[in-house]
């Protein structure tokens, strides 16, 4: 644990989701390899689209709607419909492949392993302390098991634009009921959620699992308050 700010003691925490409380690189590419599948088999005229085609209709959708990229979930969709109409399939035949097809991401999205030691942290903070979970993403807490530890799950999209914009650290302070200096947000990422949290005045915890030198980070921007390495470093903190 390194500190690099003077730190309150946390009357709450904020948690990013993938890659903060589970290891979400191995879902994501198996998630992408049986949406695309699924995709491929749902109609004969599907059957030769390739990943770069999906990516190519995917930029066409932000382009045409930029603030879709808020709502991953339904940019997804979007996209899912425009391809399928691309190959000359009509628009309702379109929404319920797409629909379909996101039936299966959905399965393989929220199928990540959450680590016996997520668990316990998890739950030793929740005894003491509110959790609220911010993400940007469209894993299913429910899902993975561990929404009975926060008192709100928030979701870029339904409750606001993508983190490092502060709408969701606004709500997640409003449902807390307390000063954004006082809660401490933790995550992985040193955009999202170190800069984001710190713009809307909430303590930042960088979690630093893969050895990356904060120093050095292409991507650093603003000093967080603290960096670990492991969760169960965040129990010593109360």
């Amino acid at each position: 644990m390194r500190f690099y700010r003077p730190i309150n003691r946390p009357q709450a925490m904020t948690f990013d989701l993938d890659d903060t409380l589970y290891d979400n690189r191995q879902v994501i590419l198996t998630t992408v390899e049986k949406t695309h599948q699924a995709l491929q088999a749902w109609h004969p005229r599907l059957a030769t689209i390739t990943p770069q085609d999906y990516d190519r209709v995917r930029l066409s959708v932000e382009q045409q709607y930029p603030e879709i990229v808020h709502d991953v979930t339904a940019w997804r969709h979007a996209t899912l419909v425009s391809l399928i109409q691309s190959v000359g399939l009509p628009l309702e035949q379109a929404q319920a492949g797409a629909a379909e097809v996101m039936t299966v991401f959905h399965q393989w999205r929220s199928a990540a392993h959450i680590p016996e030691m997520t668990h316990r942290v998890l739950a030793e903070l929740a005894a003491k302390i509110p959790l609220v979970a911010i993400t940007n993403g469209n894993a299913d807490a429910e899902q993975l098991g561990i929404a009975h530890y926060f008192t709100l799950v928030l979701r870029a999209g339904p409750d606001g634009k993508a983190k490092p914009y502060g709408d969701l650290y606004q709500v997640a302070a409003a449902h807390l009921s307390l000063a954004p200096n006082t809660v401490l947000h933790v995550g992985d990422d040193l955009i999202t959620d170190v800069q984001g949290a710190l713009v809307a005045g909430f303590q930042a915890c960088w979690i630093n699992d893969r050895q990356q030198n904060l120093i050095s980070a292409s991507s650093a921007r603003l000093l967080p308050h603290l960096e670990i390495s492991r969760l169960d470093s965040l129990t010593s903190l109360l």
